[in-house]
């Protein structure tokens, strides 16, 4: 059974108000009999309860993530699992847990943020999936609660952010295409909506802008393999069709990967594909798929980390800025056929 303020005080022989003045390094008790009390807690194995903790600090001691996606994504996407052991690991070190709510449905998002604040079950917000002008950054001022933000949003926001360049991998990606000879690339981005979506469709255009080539395959998903593999079907379907597809994620390289081997093309003999996140199972494909190698495990760690410095008065205010993604060469991407 765990050990309560009242074992500690009969073991060192106090009263229970002189524990909790010397575990709360509070004034009230002597030196000598703090140190007495701090080393009876210590040999009995006492921990704080957060509950208690909670109560008298007005905290929750938790962290909130809302998830406006479909459930199922959160099972089939690799970053999602990634993201969220690295933040729990950053919370394990400073016993905070995280709260999980996937919103799905019409204003489902802000009754989830709202719920959350105003029952005081959450200190902050990590907010993913930043979109263009979002709402939730002036729904989070008017909560007074503060957050992180995976990437900077492109409206004024008040929150620091944690971001990583999404230029850099597309880059590489559509250079390394390129070295190959190909010059019809095309691009299965995400929902023009998220931030990330954008820049990885601008970073797709402006590598084939700066090598002479035209930007004009390009297919809209949502990130999922169902997706992944429509938007390919469409753009295999086209007269003047890809020699190579620049995938927003591995899910819908996968996916897409998949597709074309189905309907007779060889990978990359015929079609080359790149991915994106460099998840584990992407080296075990066939052929093993060329991807954008990002760290989302640490991602997660460092977001949790920036929030929980502001909930301690650490944080300098400044957004932090990963190490840049680089692109990881496997056999699916290879020279463009002849002809």
């Amino acid at each position: 059974m765990a050990v309560t303020i009242s074992d500690v005080a009969h073991a060192a022989g106090v009263s229970k108000g002189a524990v909790s003045y010397a575990l709360n390094g509070q004034p009230g008790v002597s030196e000598g009999t703090r140190e007495r009390i701090l080393k009876v807690a210590k040999e009995l194995g006492w921990k704080p309860s957060l509950r208690a903790k909670g109560l008298s600090s007005a905290k929750a001691y938790a962290l909130g993530l809302v998830v406006a996606r479909d459930p199922s994504l959160l099972g089939t996407d690799p970053f999602f699992p990634a993201f969220i052991a690295g933040i729990e690991t950053a919370l394990a070190e400073h016993d905070y847990t995280l709260v999980l709510s996937v919103a799905t449905g019409a204003g489902a998002e802000e009754r989830c943020y709202r719920k959350l604040a105003e029952n005081g079950r959450v200190d902050g917000f990590l907010l993913t999936d930043v979109r263009h002008d979002d709402s939730r950054i002036p729904l989070l001022q008017e909560l007074k609660l503060p957050a992180v933000t995976l990437n900077r949003p492109d409206a004024d926001s008040p929150f620091p952010a944690v971001s990583m360049d999404d230029c850099a991998g597309i880059t590489a990606a559509v250079e390394h295409l390129v070295g190959l000879g190909h010059t019809r690339i095309a691009h299965v981005g995400g929902g023009q909506e998220y931030i990330h979506g954008r820049s990885r469709r601008q970073a797709w255009e402006d590598a084939l802008a700066a090598a002479g080539l035209r930007a004009d395959l390009f297919a809209e998903a949502d990130f999922t393999a169902a997706g992944g593999m429509a938007a390919t079907a469409d753009l295999l379907r086209r007269a003047d069709r890809p020699t190579a597809i620049v995938y927003a994620n591995d899910l819908m390289a996968t996916a897409g990967q998949s597709y074309a081997q189905t309907q007779g093309l060889s990978v990359p003999g015929d079609l080359s594909v790149t991915g994106y996140d460099n998840a584990d199972f992407t080296q075990y494909l066939n052929p093993p798929l060329t991807t954008v190698a990002t760290e989302p495990m640490l991602w997660g760690r460092v977001a949790a980390q920036v929030l929980l410095n502001q909930l301690s008065n650490a944080h300098d205010g400044e957004d932090t800025v990963l190490k840049a993604p680089s692109l990881l060469v496997r056999a699916s991407t290879g020279p463009v056929p002849a002809g």
